[in-house]
């Protein structure tokens, strides 16, 4: 059945594939500190990458520096842009997979998938239900999921300036720890670890803020969107709102980060 909000997500995810690099700090940063936190050695046998974007988190797994790396690494996301891009990066690599997939609906095998990472994707997914329970068909008994999302502070700022404008979303909601544990133990997950911290990004002006955010494919809101245009006096007045919060001349933008851990 044709579903026009993963529409709107995939085509805004393929777009952003070729500016995604150049504006994916944040994402890079977050992945970063993900693998940091995770045992180099649990990440062996098959990995499953979801969400992989442009690949930044896909060749990170292929240049682990432990005893056991993984010996093949699925690269899985919605968008076929983004899985050309993540191709064409790790092209010398032999031992990669490409699926371009719904999270909710995978083509893998039940119990083929030593570890799951995703990096800053499932934040996109409204029905983590559906997704967790994927992922634990995927996951070999014991098997390990490890990501990150946005929790519900993130772009708080954005979202009290367009509260002056009118009662529509134009900012995302996002799950809290309590949801996402709620939907991991739901899908006959264990051993829920979450942990929090807060990313403080500065700009120089709201348009910039609005330009990173497209150039990720982020710009798309999941909820109850006005269907109508947003006029430029809108704009405006969200902007004027949103300047009033200006710290030492930047404009701030938080990003709350949730990196969990669980066992299928």
């Amino acid at each position: 059945m044709f579903n026009p909000e993963k529409a709107r997500i995939r085509h805004s995810f393929a777009a952003a594939s070729a500016t995604y690099d150049g504006a994916a700090e944040l994402q890079r940063t977050v992945g970063k500190v993900l693998l940091a936190g995770t045992n180099a050695e649990k990440l062996a046998g098959t990995v499953l990458d979801l969400g992989c974007g442009t690949g930044f988190l896909t060749g990170e797994l292929l240049s682990t520096k432990s005893q056991n790396p993984p010996q093949s690494v699925i690269a899985v996301d919605i968008a076929f842009g983004m899985l050309e891009a993540t191709r064409s990066k790790l092209a010398a690599h032999n031992n990669v997979r490409y699926i371009c997939a719904d999270a909710e609906q995978l083509p893998i095998a039940a119990s083929t998938v030593d570890v799951v990472v995703s990096n800053l994707a499932l934040q996109w997914c409204r029905n983590l239900t559906a997704v967790f329970a994927e992922l634990k068909r995927t996951l070999k008994p014991g098997g390990q999921l490890v990501f990150s999302t946005f929790g519900p502070h993130t772009l708080q700022e954005l979202k009290a300036a367009w509260s002056e404008v009118d009662n529509y979303s134009h900012v995302n909601e996002f799950y809290g720890v309590a949801d996402i544990e709620h939907f991991l133990r739901q899908a006959g997950f264990r051993r829920v670890r979450i942990e929090r911290n807060t990313h403080l990004s500065k700009y120089d002006s709201v348009l910039a803020l609005m330009r990173e955010l497209k150039a990720i494919g982020a710009q798309n809101v999941i909820g109850e969107r006005n269907k109508a245009v947003t006029t430029q006096s809108q704009l405006q007045r969200m902007i004027k709102a949103y300047d009033l919060e200006r710290l030492e001349g930047m404009i701030p933008a938080t990003f709350e980060c949730m990196f969990i851990s669980a066992v299928g």
